[in-house]
C-alpha cells in the first residue's frame, strides 16, 4: 500500500495555524498498482490541494479519505477491496466522512463497486480523475447520494500538469502516453485504459522541465506500451525522437526506460540510448515467455529467435546494459517442455532483474477461455523454481559488483538506524530493484536527492553495501 505523504511539511496535523487554514478540508491517499497510476494519483492531488484541501499522514485526522485502486490482477484485486473494506469501517465508526474510489478497479468493475459497496460516497473511472474537486466538494455539501463519474478513453493522453508529489522530491514518473493496441491474450488493461493515445512531443517536454524546475533529478519514463509512442500521432513511432528531445532538459541527471515492448526496439534507437547524456543504459522490457508456442498463445507477436537476436543486439550497442524482465508462469496449455524453455532461457541470458507473475485469468480476456489450465500447485512449483533460478543469477550478480566503483543517486536516510542511507545506481529502478546501502563518514555530506562515488565493500542478496568516497555533487 502507498501510505499517504504530506505535500505540505510545513502544515503537519499537529500544526494549529494548518488547522485553522484547512479548515476541516483533509484528506488521505491510498494509491495502488503500478506507477502510471502513481501519476494519476499525483494529478487528483494537486486539483485537491489547488482548491484549498490538504492532504494528511493519519487516517484518523482526514476528512475524507481517496483510494486509487488496481485492477490488473486478481491479487491487485484482491488488496484494492481489503483496503476499501477497512476504509469503510472507518467510516462506519465516524472515524472518517467520506470515501472517494477512483482508478483501474473503478473503472473495470463499476456496477459490482456500487452494489457490494453502498457506502462509497464517489467512484470515479480512469479517465474522470479531473473532477476529483467536485466530487470532494459534494462530500461537504450534505448530499447523501452515491456518484460516479466515467469519461470515455479520450483521444489524446491528459496532461499531467497539476501534480502534488507523492515520491520523493528527486524522482519522478514521466507517463508519455496511455492505453494500449496490443491484443495480449492475458491482458485486460485496453479494457480498462483504452487505446494508445500518445502526448505530443513538446507537451512531455513542458511536463519534464516543470519537474526539472521543482528538483527532480531522475525521470522514469512510462507507458503502456512505451515503443509504440507517436505511432497514433505522427504514424509511426517516435520514441527516439522524444529521448534527443529530453535529452536537453537541464536538472535532469538520469533518464530511465520502462516498460519497453520488444517490438520497434532497434538499432537507431538503442544508439541514441547509448549516445545519450542522460538516457542511462537501463531497459525494462517485459517478455512473459521464450516458449514460442506460449508466445503465440499469449499474441505477443515475436518468437524466441527474434528475442534472443534483439538481446544481442542490445548488448553488443549498450555494452553495459542492465536489462529487468516479467515472466508468466502457468498459462493455459503451458507444458513441462515450455517450463523447462523458459528455464533454460533464463539461466542462458541472465537478467540483471527479473519479476514472475503466476498467471491470473483475467475476465473478457481471450486466454481465459483457452483449455487445459494449469493446476495451481503446479503454477506454484514453477514460480518457485524459476524464481530461485533468478535468485542465484542476482546475488551472483551483487557479489560480483564488490569492488567496483559506483555513483548513487540518494533516496532516503533509514529512520531505523540514522547514519545509514538508501540510494541507487543507475541499475536499480525506484522500487521493483535491489537497494544501496551506504554508511555516512564524518567527512562526507549526505542528503537525498545527491549523486555520491561509492566503492561497493560488500552484497546482501539482491542489494549491495557501499561506501562514499567522494563528496556529492
Amino acid at each position: 500500500m502507498q501510505l499517504p505523504i504530506f505535500n505540505s511539511p510545513e502544515l503537519s496535523p499537529t500544526n494549529s495555524k494548518a488547522s485553522e487554514l484547512v479548515g476541516g478540508r483533509k484528506y488521505s491517499v491510498v494509491s495502488l498498482g503500478c506507477p502510471k497510476n502513481l501519476v494519476d494519483t499525483e494529478q487528483m492531488l494537486g486539483r485537491l490541494d489547488a482548491h484549498g484541501y490538504y492532504m494528511t499522514r493519519s487516517l484518523n485526522d482526514a476528512d475524507f479519505v481517496v483510494i486509487n485502486t488496481c485492477g490488473f490482477i486478481e491479487s491487485a484485486r484482491k488488496e484494492s477491496c481489503s483496503v476499501i473494506e477497512e476504509m469503510i469501517d472507518l467510516k462506519r465508526r465516524g472515524s472518517i466522512r467520506g470515501l472517494i474510489v477512483t482508478g483501474c478497479l473503478a473503472e473495470r468493475n463499476r456496477e459490482s463497486l456500487m452494489r457490494d459497496y453502498p457506502e462509497i460516497d464517489s467512484l470515479i473511472g480512469v479517465f474522470g480523475r479531473n473532477e476529483i474537486v467536485v466530487e470532494a466538494d459534494r462530500i461537504f455539501s450534505g448530499i447523501n447520494e452515491q456518484r460516479s463519474v466515467f469519461r470515455p478513453a479520450p483521444v489524446r493522453a491528459l496532461s499531467d500538469n497539476t501534480r502534488s508529489a507523492v515520491t520523493p522530491a528527486h524522482f519522478a514518473y514521466l507517463k508519455i502516453s496511455e492505453g494500449c493496441d496490443r491484443l495480449c491474450t492475458f491482458c485486460a488493461i485496453p479494457k480498462m485504459r483504452g487505446k494508445h493515445a500518445s502526448k505530443p512531443i513538446e507537451q512531455i517536454y513542458e511536463e519534464a522541465k516543470l519537474l526539472a524546475d521543482s528538483g527532480v533529478r531522475e525521470l522514469v519514463i512510462v507507458a503502456q506500451d512505451t515503443t509504440y509512442y507517436g505511432i497514433d500521432l505522427y504514424g509511426e513511432p517516435r520514441l527516439q525522437e522524444l529521448l534527443e528531445k529530453l535529452d536537453s532538459v537541464q536538472g535532469i541527471e538520469w533518464i530511465r526506460l520502462m516498460y519497453l515492448y520488444p517490438m520497434f526496439v532497434d538499432e537507431p534507437l538503442l544508439r541514441t540510448i547509448k549516445e545519450s547524456s542522460r538516457v542511462i543504459p537501463y531497459l525494462d522490457m517485459p517478455l512473459q515467455h521464450s516458449s514460442d508456442e506460449m508466445l503465440k498463445r499469449m499474441a505477443r507477436k515475436v518468437n524466441k529467435q527474434q528475442i534472443l537476436e534483439l538481446l544481442t543486439l542490445i548488448k553488443q550497442v549498450i555494452p553495459d546494459v542492465v536489462l529487468r524482465t516479467t515472466m508468466i508462469t502457468g498459462f493455459p496449455g503451458e507444458s513441462e517442455k515450455d517450463h523447462r524453455d523458459l528455464f533454460e532461457f533464463i539461466n542462458e541470458v541472465k537478467f540483471d532483474h527479473l519479476g514472475v507473475f503466476t498467471y491470473s485469468p483475467e475476465q473478457n480476456t481471450p486466454s481465459s477461455k483457452l483449455p487445459n489450465k494449469t493446476a495451481p500447485a503446479t503454477i506454484k512449483r514453477r514460480f518457485n523454481e524459476l524464481m530461485a533460478a533468478q535468485r542465484q543469477i542476482a546475488f551472483a550478480r551483487s557479489k560480483s559488483r564488490v569492488g567496483t566503483n559506483i555513483e548513487v543517486l540518494i533516496d532516503s536516510e533509514l529512520t531505523t538506524q540514522p547514519g545509514t542511507w538508501l540510494a541507487r545506481s543507475y541499475a536499480e529502478a525506484p522500487d521493483i530493484d535491489g537497494l544501496v546501502y551506504i554508511s555516512s563518514q564524518p567527512d562526507i555530506l549526505l542528503q537525498c536527492g545527491k549523486f555520491v562515488s561509492c566503492e561497493v565493500v560488500a552484497s546482501n542478496g539482491y542489494d549491495i553495501i557501499a561506501a562514499p568516497v567522494s563528496n556529492p555533487w
